[in-house]
């Protein structure tokens, strides 16, 4: 019971460490190091090509229980007065609230010098072709992926963290970084089908709950209908079950038009992305506290009704 408690104590202070101090540029990284292991395994050249499908399920399992061992251990094993002060580095280390921010600010800012230098920075976000993009692709670029990743990097893992704790969290950010790594039309298809599947998967619930955030915090602003219009029309544009629904729904709210050339156009482009930036941050930052907050007290409410039941 009293790790409820615990848990809804640690949110806020992970999410604190993350405003505070972002997220070091270091190949130590524990995020890093899980990156670089599943570039090991998943070259499509280390294994043979009927192992490929099987190479995936079984390293995908492997690749999760080890980056959830040590969040496992630390629950299992540590007092909770130490609980508090090590849970919120651990789970600080499953999300990136402040470093999305800083990258698509870094993308903006380049731009205003130097077109080179913003493809530069927006590559360090994307996996596409940066290189000969207009200016206004580039900058799509870098706010599309902030809008995406307000699911994959902080409200999908706060969801499992609040349903399974720390364990939960660190789960959720193998799966999405070995999709994010593997789950590619490519010569990475059938090494990588597992990933993608139990991403899309795992990103199901907490894609649509924030979708609902999302709407209500438009509806807040006077721009419900048309954040709702292009939730409607644009959220199958994008390929995949999840991410078109954060980038439908923002490109709406803020009357913006998200474009990745020969894939998809979002929004109807009613303002630029340059007098839009700020908007679409207060978006994700409105969502990230109003979903956190929603946790925590769900996670005191869990507290107080296993207390009375006896459970």
């Amino acid at each position: 019971m009293i790790t409820a408690f615990i848990n809804a104590l640690i949110l806020p202070l992970a999410l604190l460490i993350d405003r505070t101090v972002g997220d070091p540029d270091s190949r130590y990284h524990p995020v890093a190091l899980l990156g670089s292991f599943i570039g090991l395994w998943g070259r499509p050249s280390a294994w043979p090509d009927t192992l490929h499908r099987t190479a995936g399920i079984v390293m995908w399992l492997v690749t999760a229980a080890c980056f959830t061992l040590p969040f496992i251990l630390a629950v299992l094993f540590l007092p909770w007065y130490f609980l508090i002060f090590v849970g919120p580095l651990l789970l600080k280390i499953c999300l990136a609230w402040r470093s999305l921010e800083d990258h698509t600010l870094a993308v903006d800012q380049a731009l205003v010098s130097d077109i080179s230098r913003g493809r530069g920075e927006a590559a360090r976000m994307v996996s596409r072709d940066t290189s000969n993009l207009t200016e206004d692709q580039v900058l799509s670029a870098a706010y599309e992926s902030l809008s995406e990743n307000l699911v994959d990097s902080i409200t999908a893992p706060v969801f499992y963290f609040g349903i399974l704790g720390l364990p939960g969290a660190a789960l959720y950010r193998a799966a999405n970084t070995m999709d994010a790594m593997l789950g590619y039309h490519d010569e990475r298809k059938r090494i990588g089908w597992f990933s993608a599947r139990m991403d899309d998967l795992l990103t199901y619930l907490p894609a649509r709950i924030t979708g609902v955030f999302l709407l209500l915090y438009f509806a807040s602003r006077g721009r419900f209908h048309p954040a709702y219009e292009g939730l409607k029309q644009d959220r199958k544009k994008r390929p995949g079950i999840n991410g078109g629904i954060p980038l439908a729904i923002i490109a709406g709210g803020t009357g913006v038009r998200f474009d990745k050339p020969g894939v998809y156009q979002m929004g109807k482009g009613e303002r630029s992305l340059h007098e839009a930036g700020p908007d679409i941050i207060a978006a994700v930052r409105a969502v990230t506290l109003g979903f956190s907050l929603a946790v925590c007290i769900a996670l005191i409410l869990w507290g107080y009704t296993t207390i009375y039941s006896g459970i």
